[in-house]
């Protein structure tokens, strides 16, 4: 069937488009199966992961490149094997478009699809079977597999949505697998985009007690607002490190930082107290760790994936369920190149989301 649209959206075709300099044109979408969703995109956020991969930070990009893995609209074509959705749904996608599929997948059937060795991005990844190439949100259509689209609840505004579906599930999930709740102190590592996305949603679980972690003081107020109940500015809190030793059952880091403290996060720990990384530095190169510091109390240090589609579907319905509202600030999709580069800079507080101009806000 012949649709009666284009996928247009902003190609990056060399590591130079990183720098503002992407051009919207033409694209060829992965081949049509019935196992797949058309979406008409009324939003997309920015995430960090676009910058990395425009400049191919994490390995080389398969260019011409569209980025954006927080996408949400409307279903226009619905594949006949998809039940779910419907065309006229409001819809959503994130960072993962396909996993192997395969009924006897061990990590498919226990809820940890992210982690399958047939995984798929949203965007830069190529479809197996000769199928195509993915590509994401920064466009006026995306098609995903079926799978990964998921129906937005009702309670939750589209930019709002839009940015949970990778910067909010990447600290979500780890937050729910480490049993963050009443009765835990949880801290969190780079407060930008992703890390204030961690103080709202430990909050929503009941945390006992949250504190932001970040270089600069001048994001105190911010936090705070945010809802922690203490802030800890790395470069300007004198012995930052001894005085709060001890006071964490579990840290989210968020920074990307190969320089970043590593050391002096992890005693923040309690004993027992698990560190988990979510935050990707270019070429995954991260500070080295004294084995001593790991005996010394008993800790564990980890790593998180985005989620699984049972995490992403909880964390949407607590989120309605609790109202929860990122800081989010909206520009428009035609002026996707310069917000990417506010992005690189720092200036979001703390998410940009692209509004299609061509379709109505939901």
């Amino acid at each position: 069937m012949a649709v009666q649209y284009k996928f247009q959206g902003w190609l990056g075709k060399t590591s130079d488009s990183v720098n503002g300099k992407m051009e919207w044109g033409e694209f060829e979408p992965k081949q049509w199966t019935e196992d797949d969703v058309d979406i008409e995109v009324s939003h997309c956020g920015i995430c960090g992961s676009d910058l990395h991969v425009l400049r191919s930070g994490w390995g080389e990009v398969p260019y011409p490149c569209v980025v954006g893995h927080e996408i949400l609209g409307t279903a226009v074509r619905v594949g006949a094997n998809i039940k779910h959705v419907k065309v006229g749904d409001r819809v959503g996608v994130g960072a993962q478009a396909r996993s192997c599929l395969k009924g006897d997948c061990e990590d498919c059937s226990n809820n940890l699809e992210s982690y399958c060795t047939g995984f798929v991005g949203t965007y830069g990844g190529v479809y197996p079977n000769k199928e195509g190439k993915s590509y994401g949100g920064y466009a006026d259509y995306n098609r995903t597999n079926g799978h990964f689209v998921f129906p937005i609840p009702d309670g939750l505004e589209s930019s709002l949505a839009a940015l949970m579906l990778c910067a909010g599930i990447t600290v979500f999930s780890p937050l729910l697998r480490s049993g963050c709740g009443p009765g835990k102190t949880v801290g969190i590592v780079g407060v930008g985009g992703l890390g204030h996305f961690g103080i709202l949603f430990a909050k929503a679980l009941g945390a006992d007690r949250v504190v932001g972690i970040s270089r600069k003081a001048e994001k105190r107020c911010d936090v705070l607002k945010l809802g922690a109940d203490q802030y800890i500015a790395t470069e300007d809190d004198a012995n930052w490190a001894e005085e709060n030793q001890r006071t964490l059952n579990l840290i989210i880091c968020t920074n990307s930082r190969k320089e970043m403290p590593l050391s002096d996060y992890l005693t923040l720990l309690k004993p027992e107290g698990q560190f988990v990384q979510v935050g990707l530095p270019d070429g995954g190169e991260m500070p080295a760790i004294n084995a001593l510091t790991l005996f010394e109390s008993g800790i564990s240090i980890g790593g998180s994936a985005i989620g699984s589609r049972s995490d992403i579907t909880k964390m949407l319905q607590l989120a309605a369920e609790k109202r929860i509202t990122p800081w989010v600030e909206e520009r428009p999709l035609r002026d996707a190149n310069n917000a990417i580069v506010d992005m690189f800079e720092g200036k979001a507080r703390f998410r940009y989301v692209l509004v299609n101009e061509n379709y109505g806000k939901h």
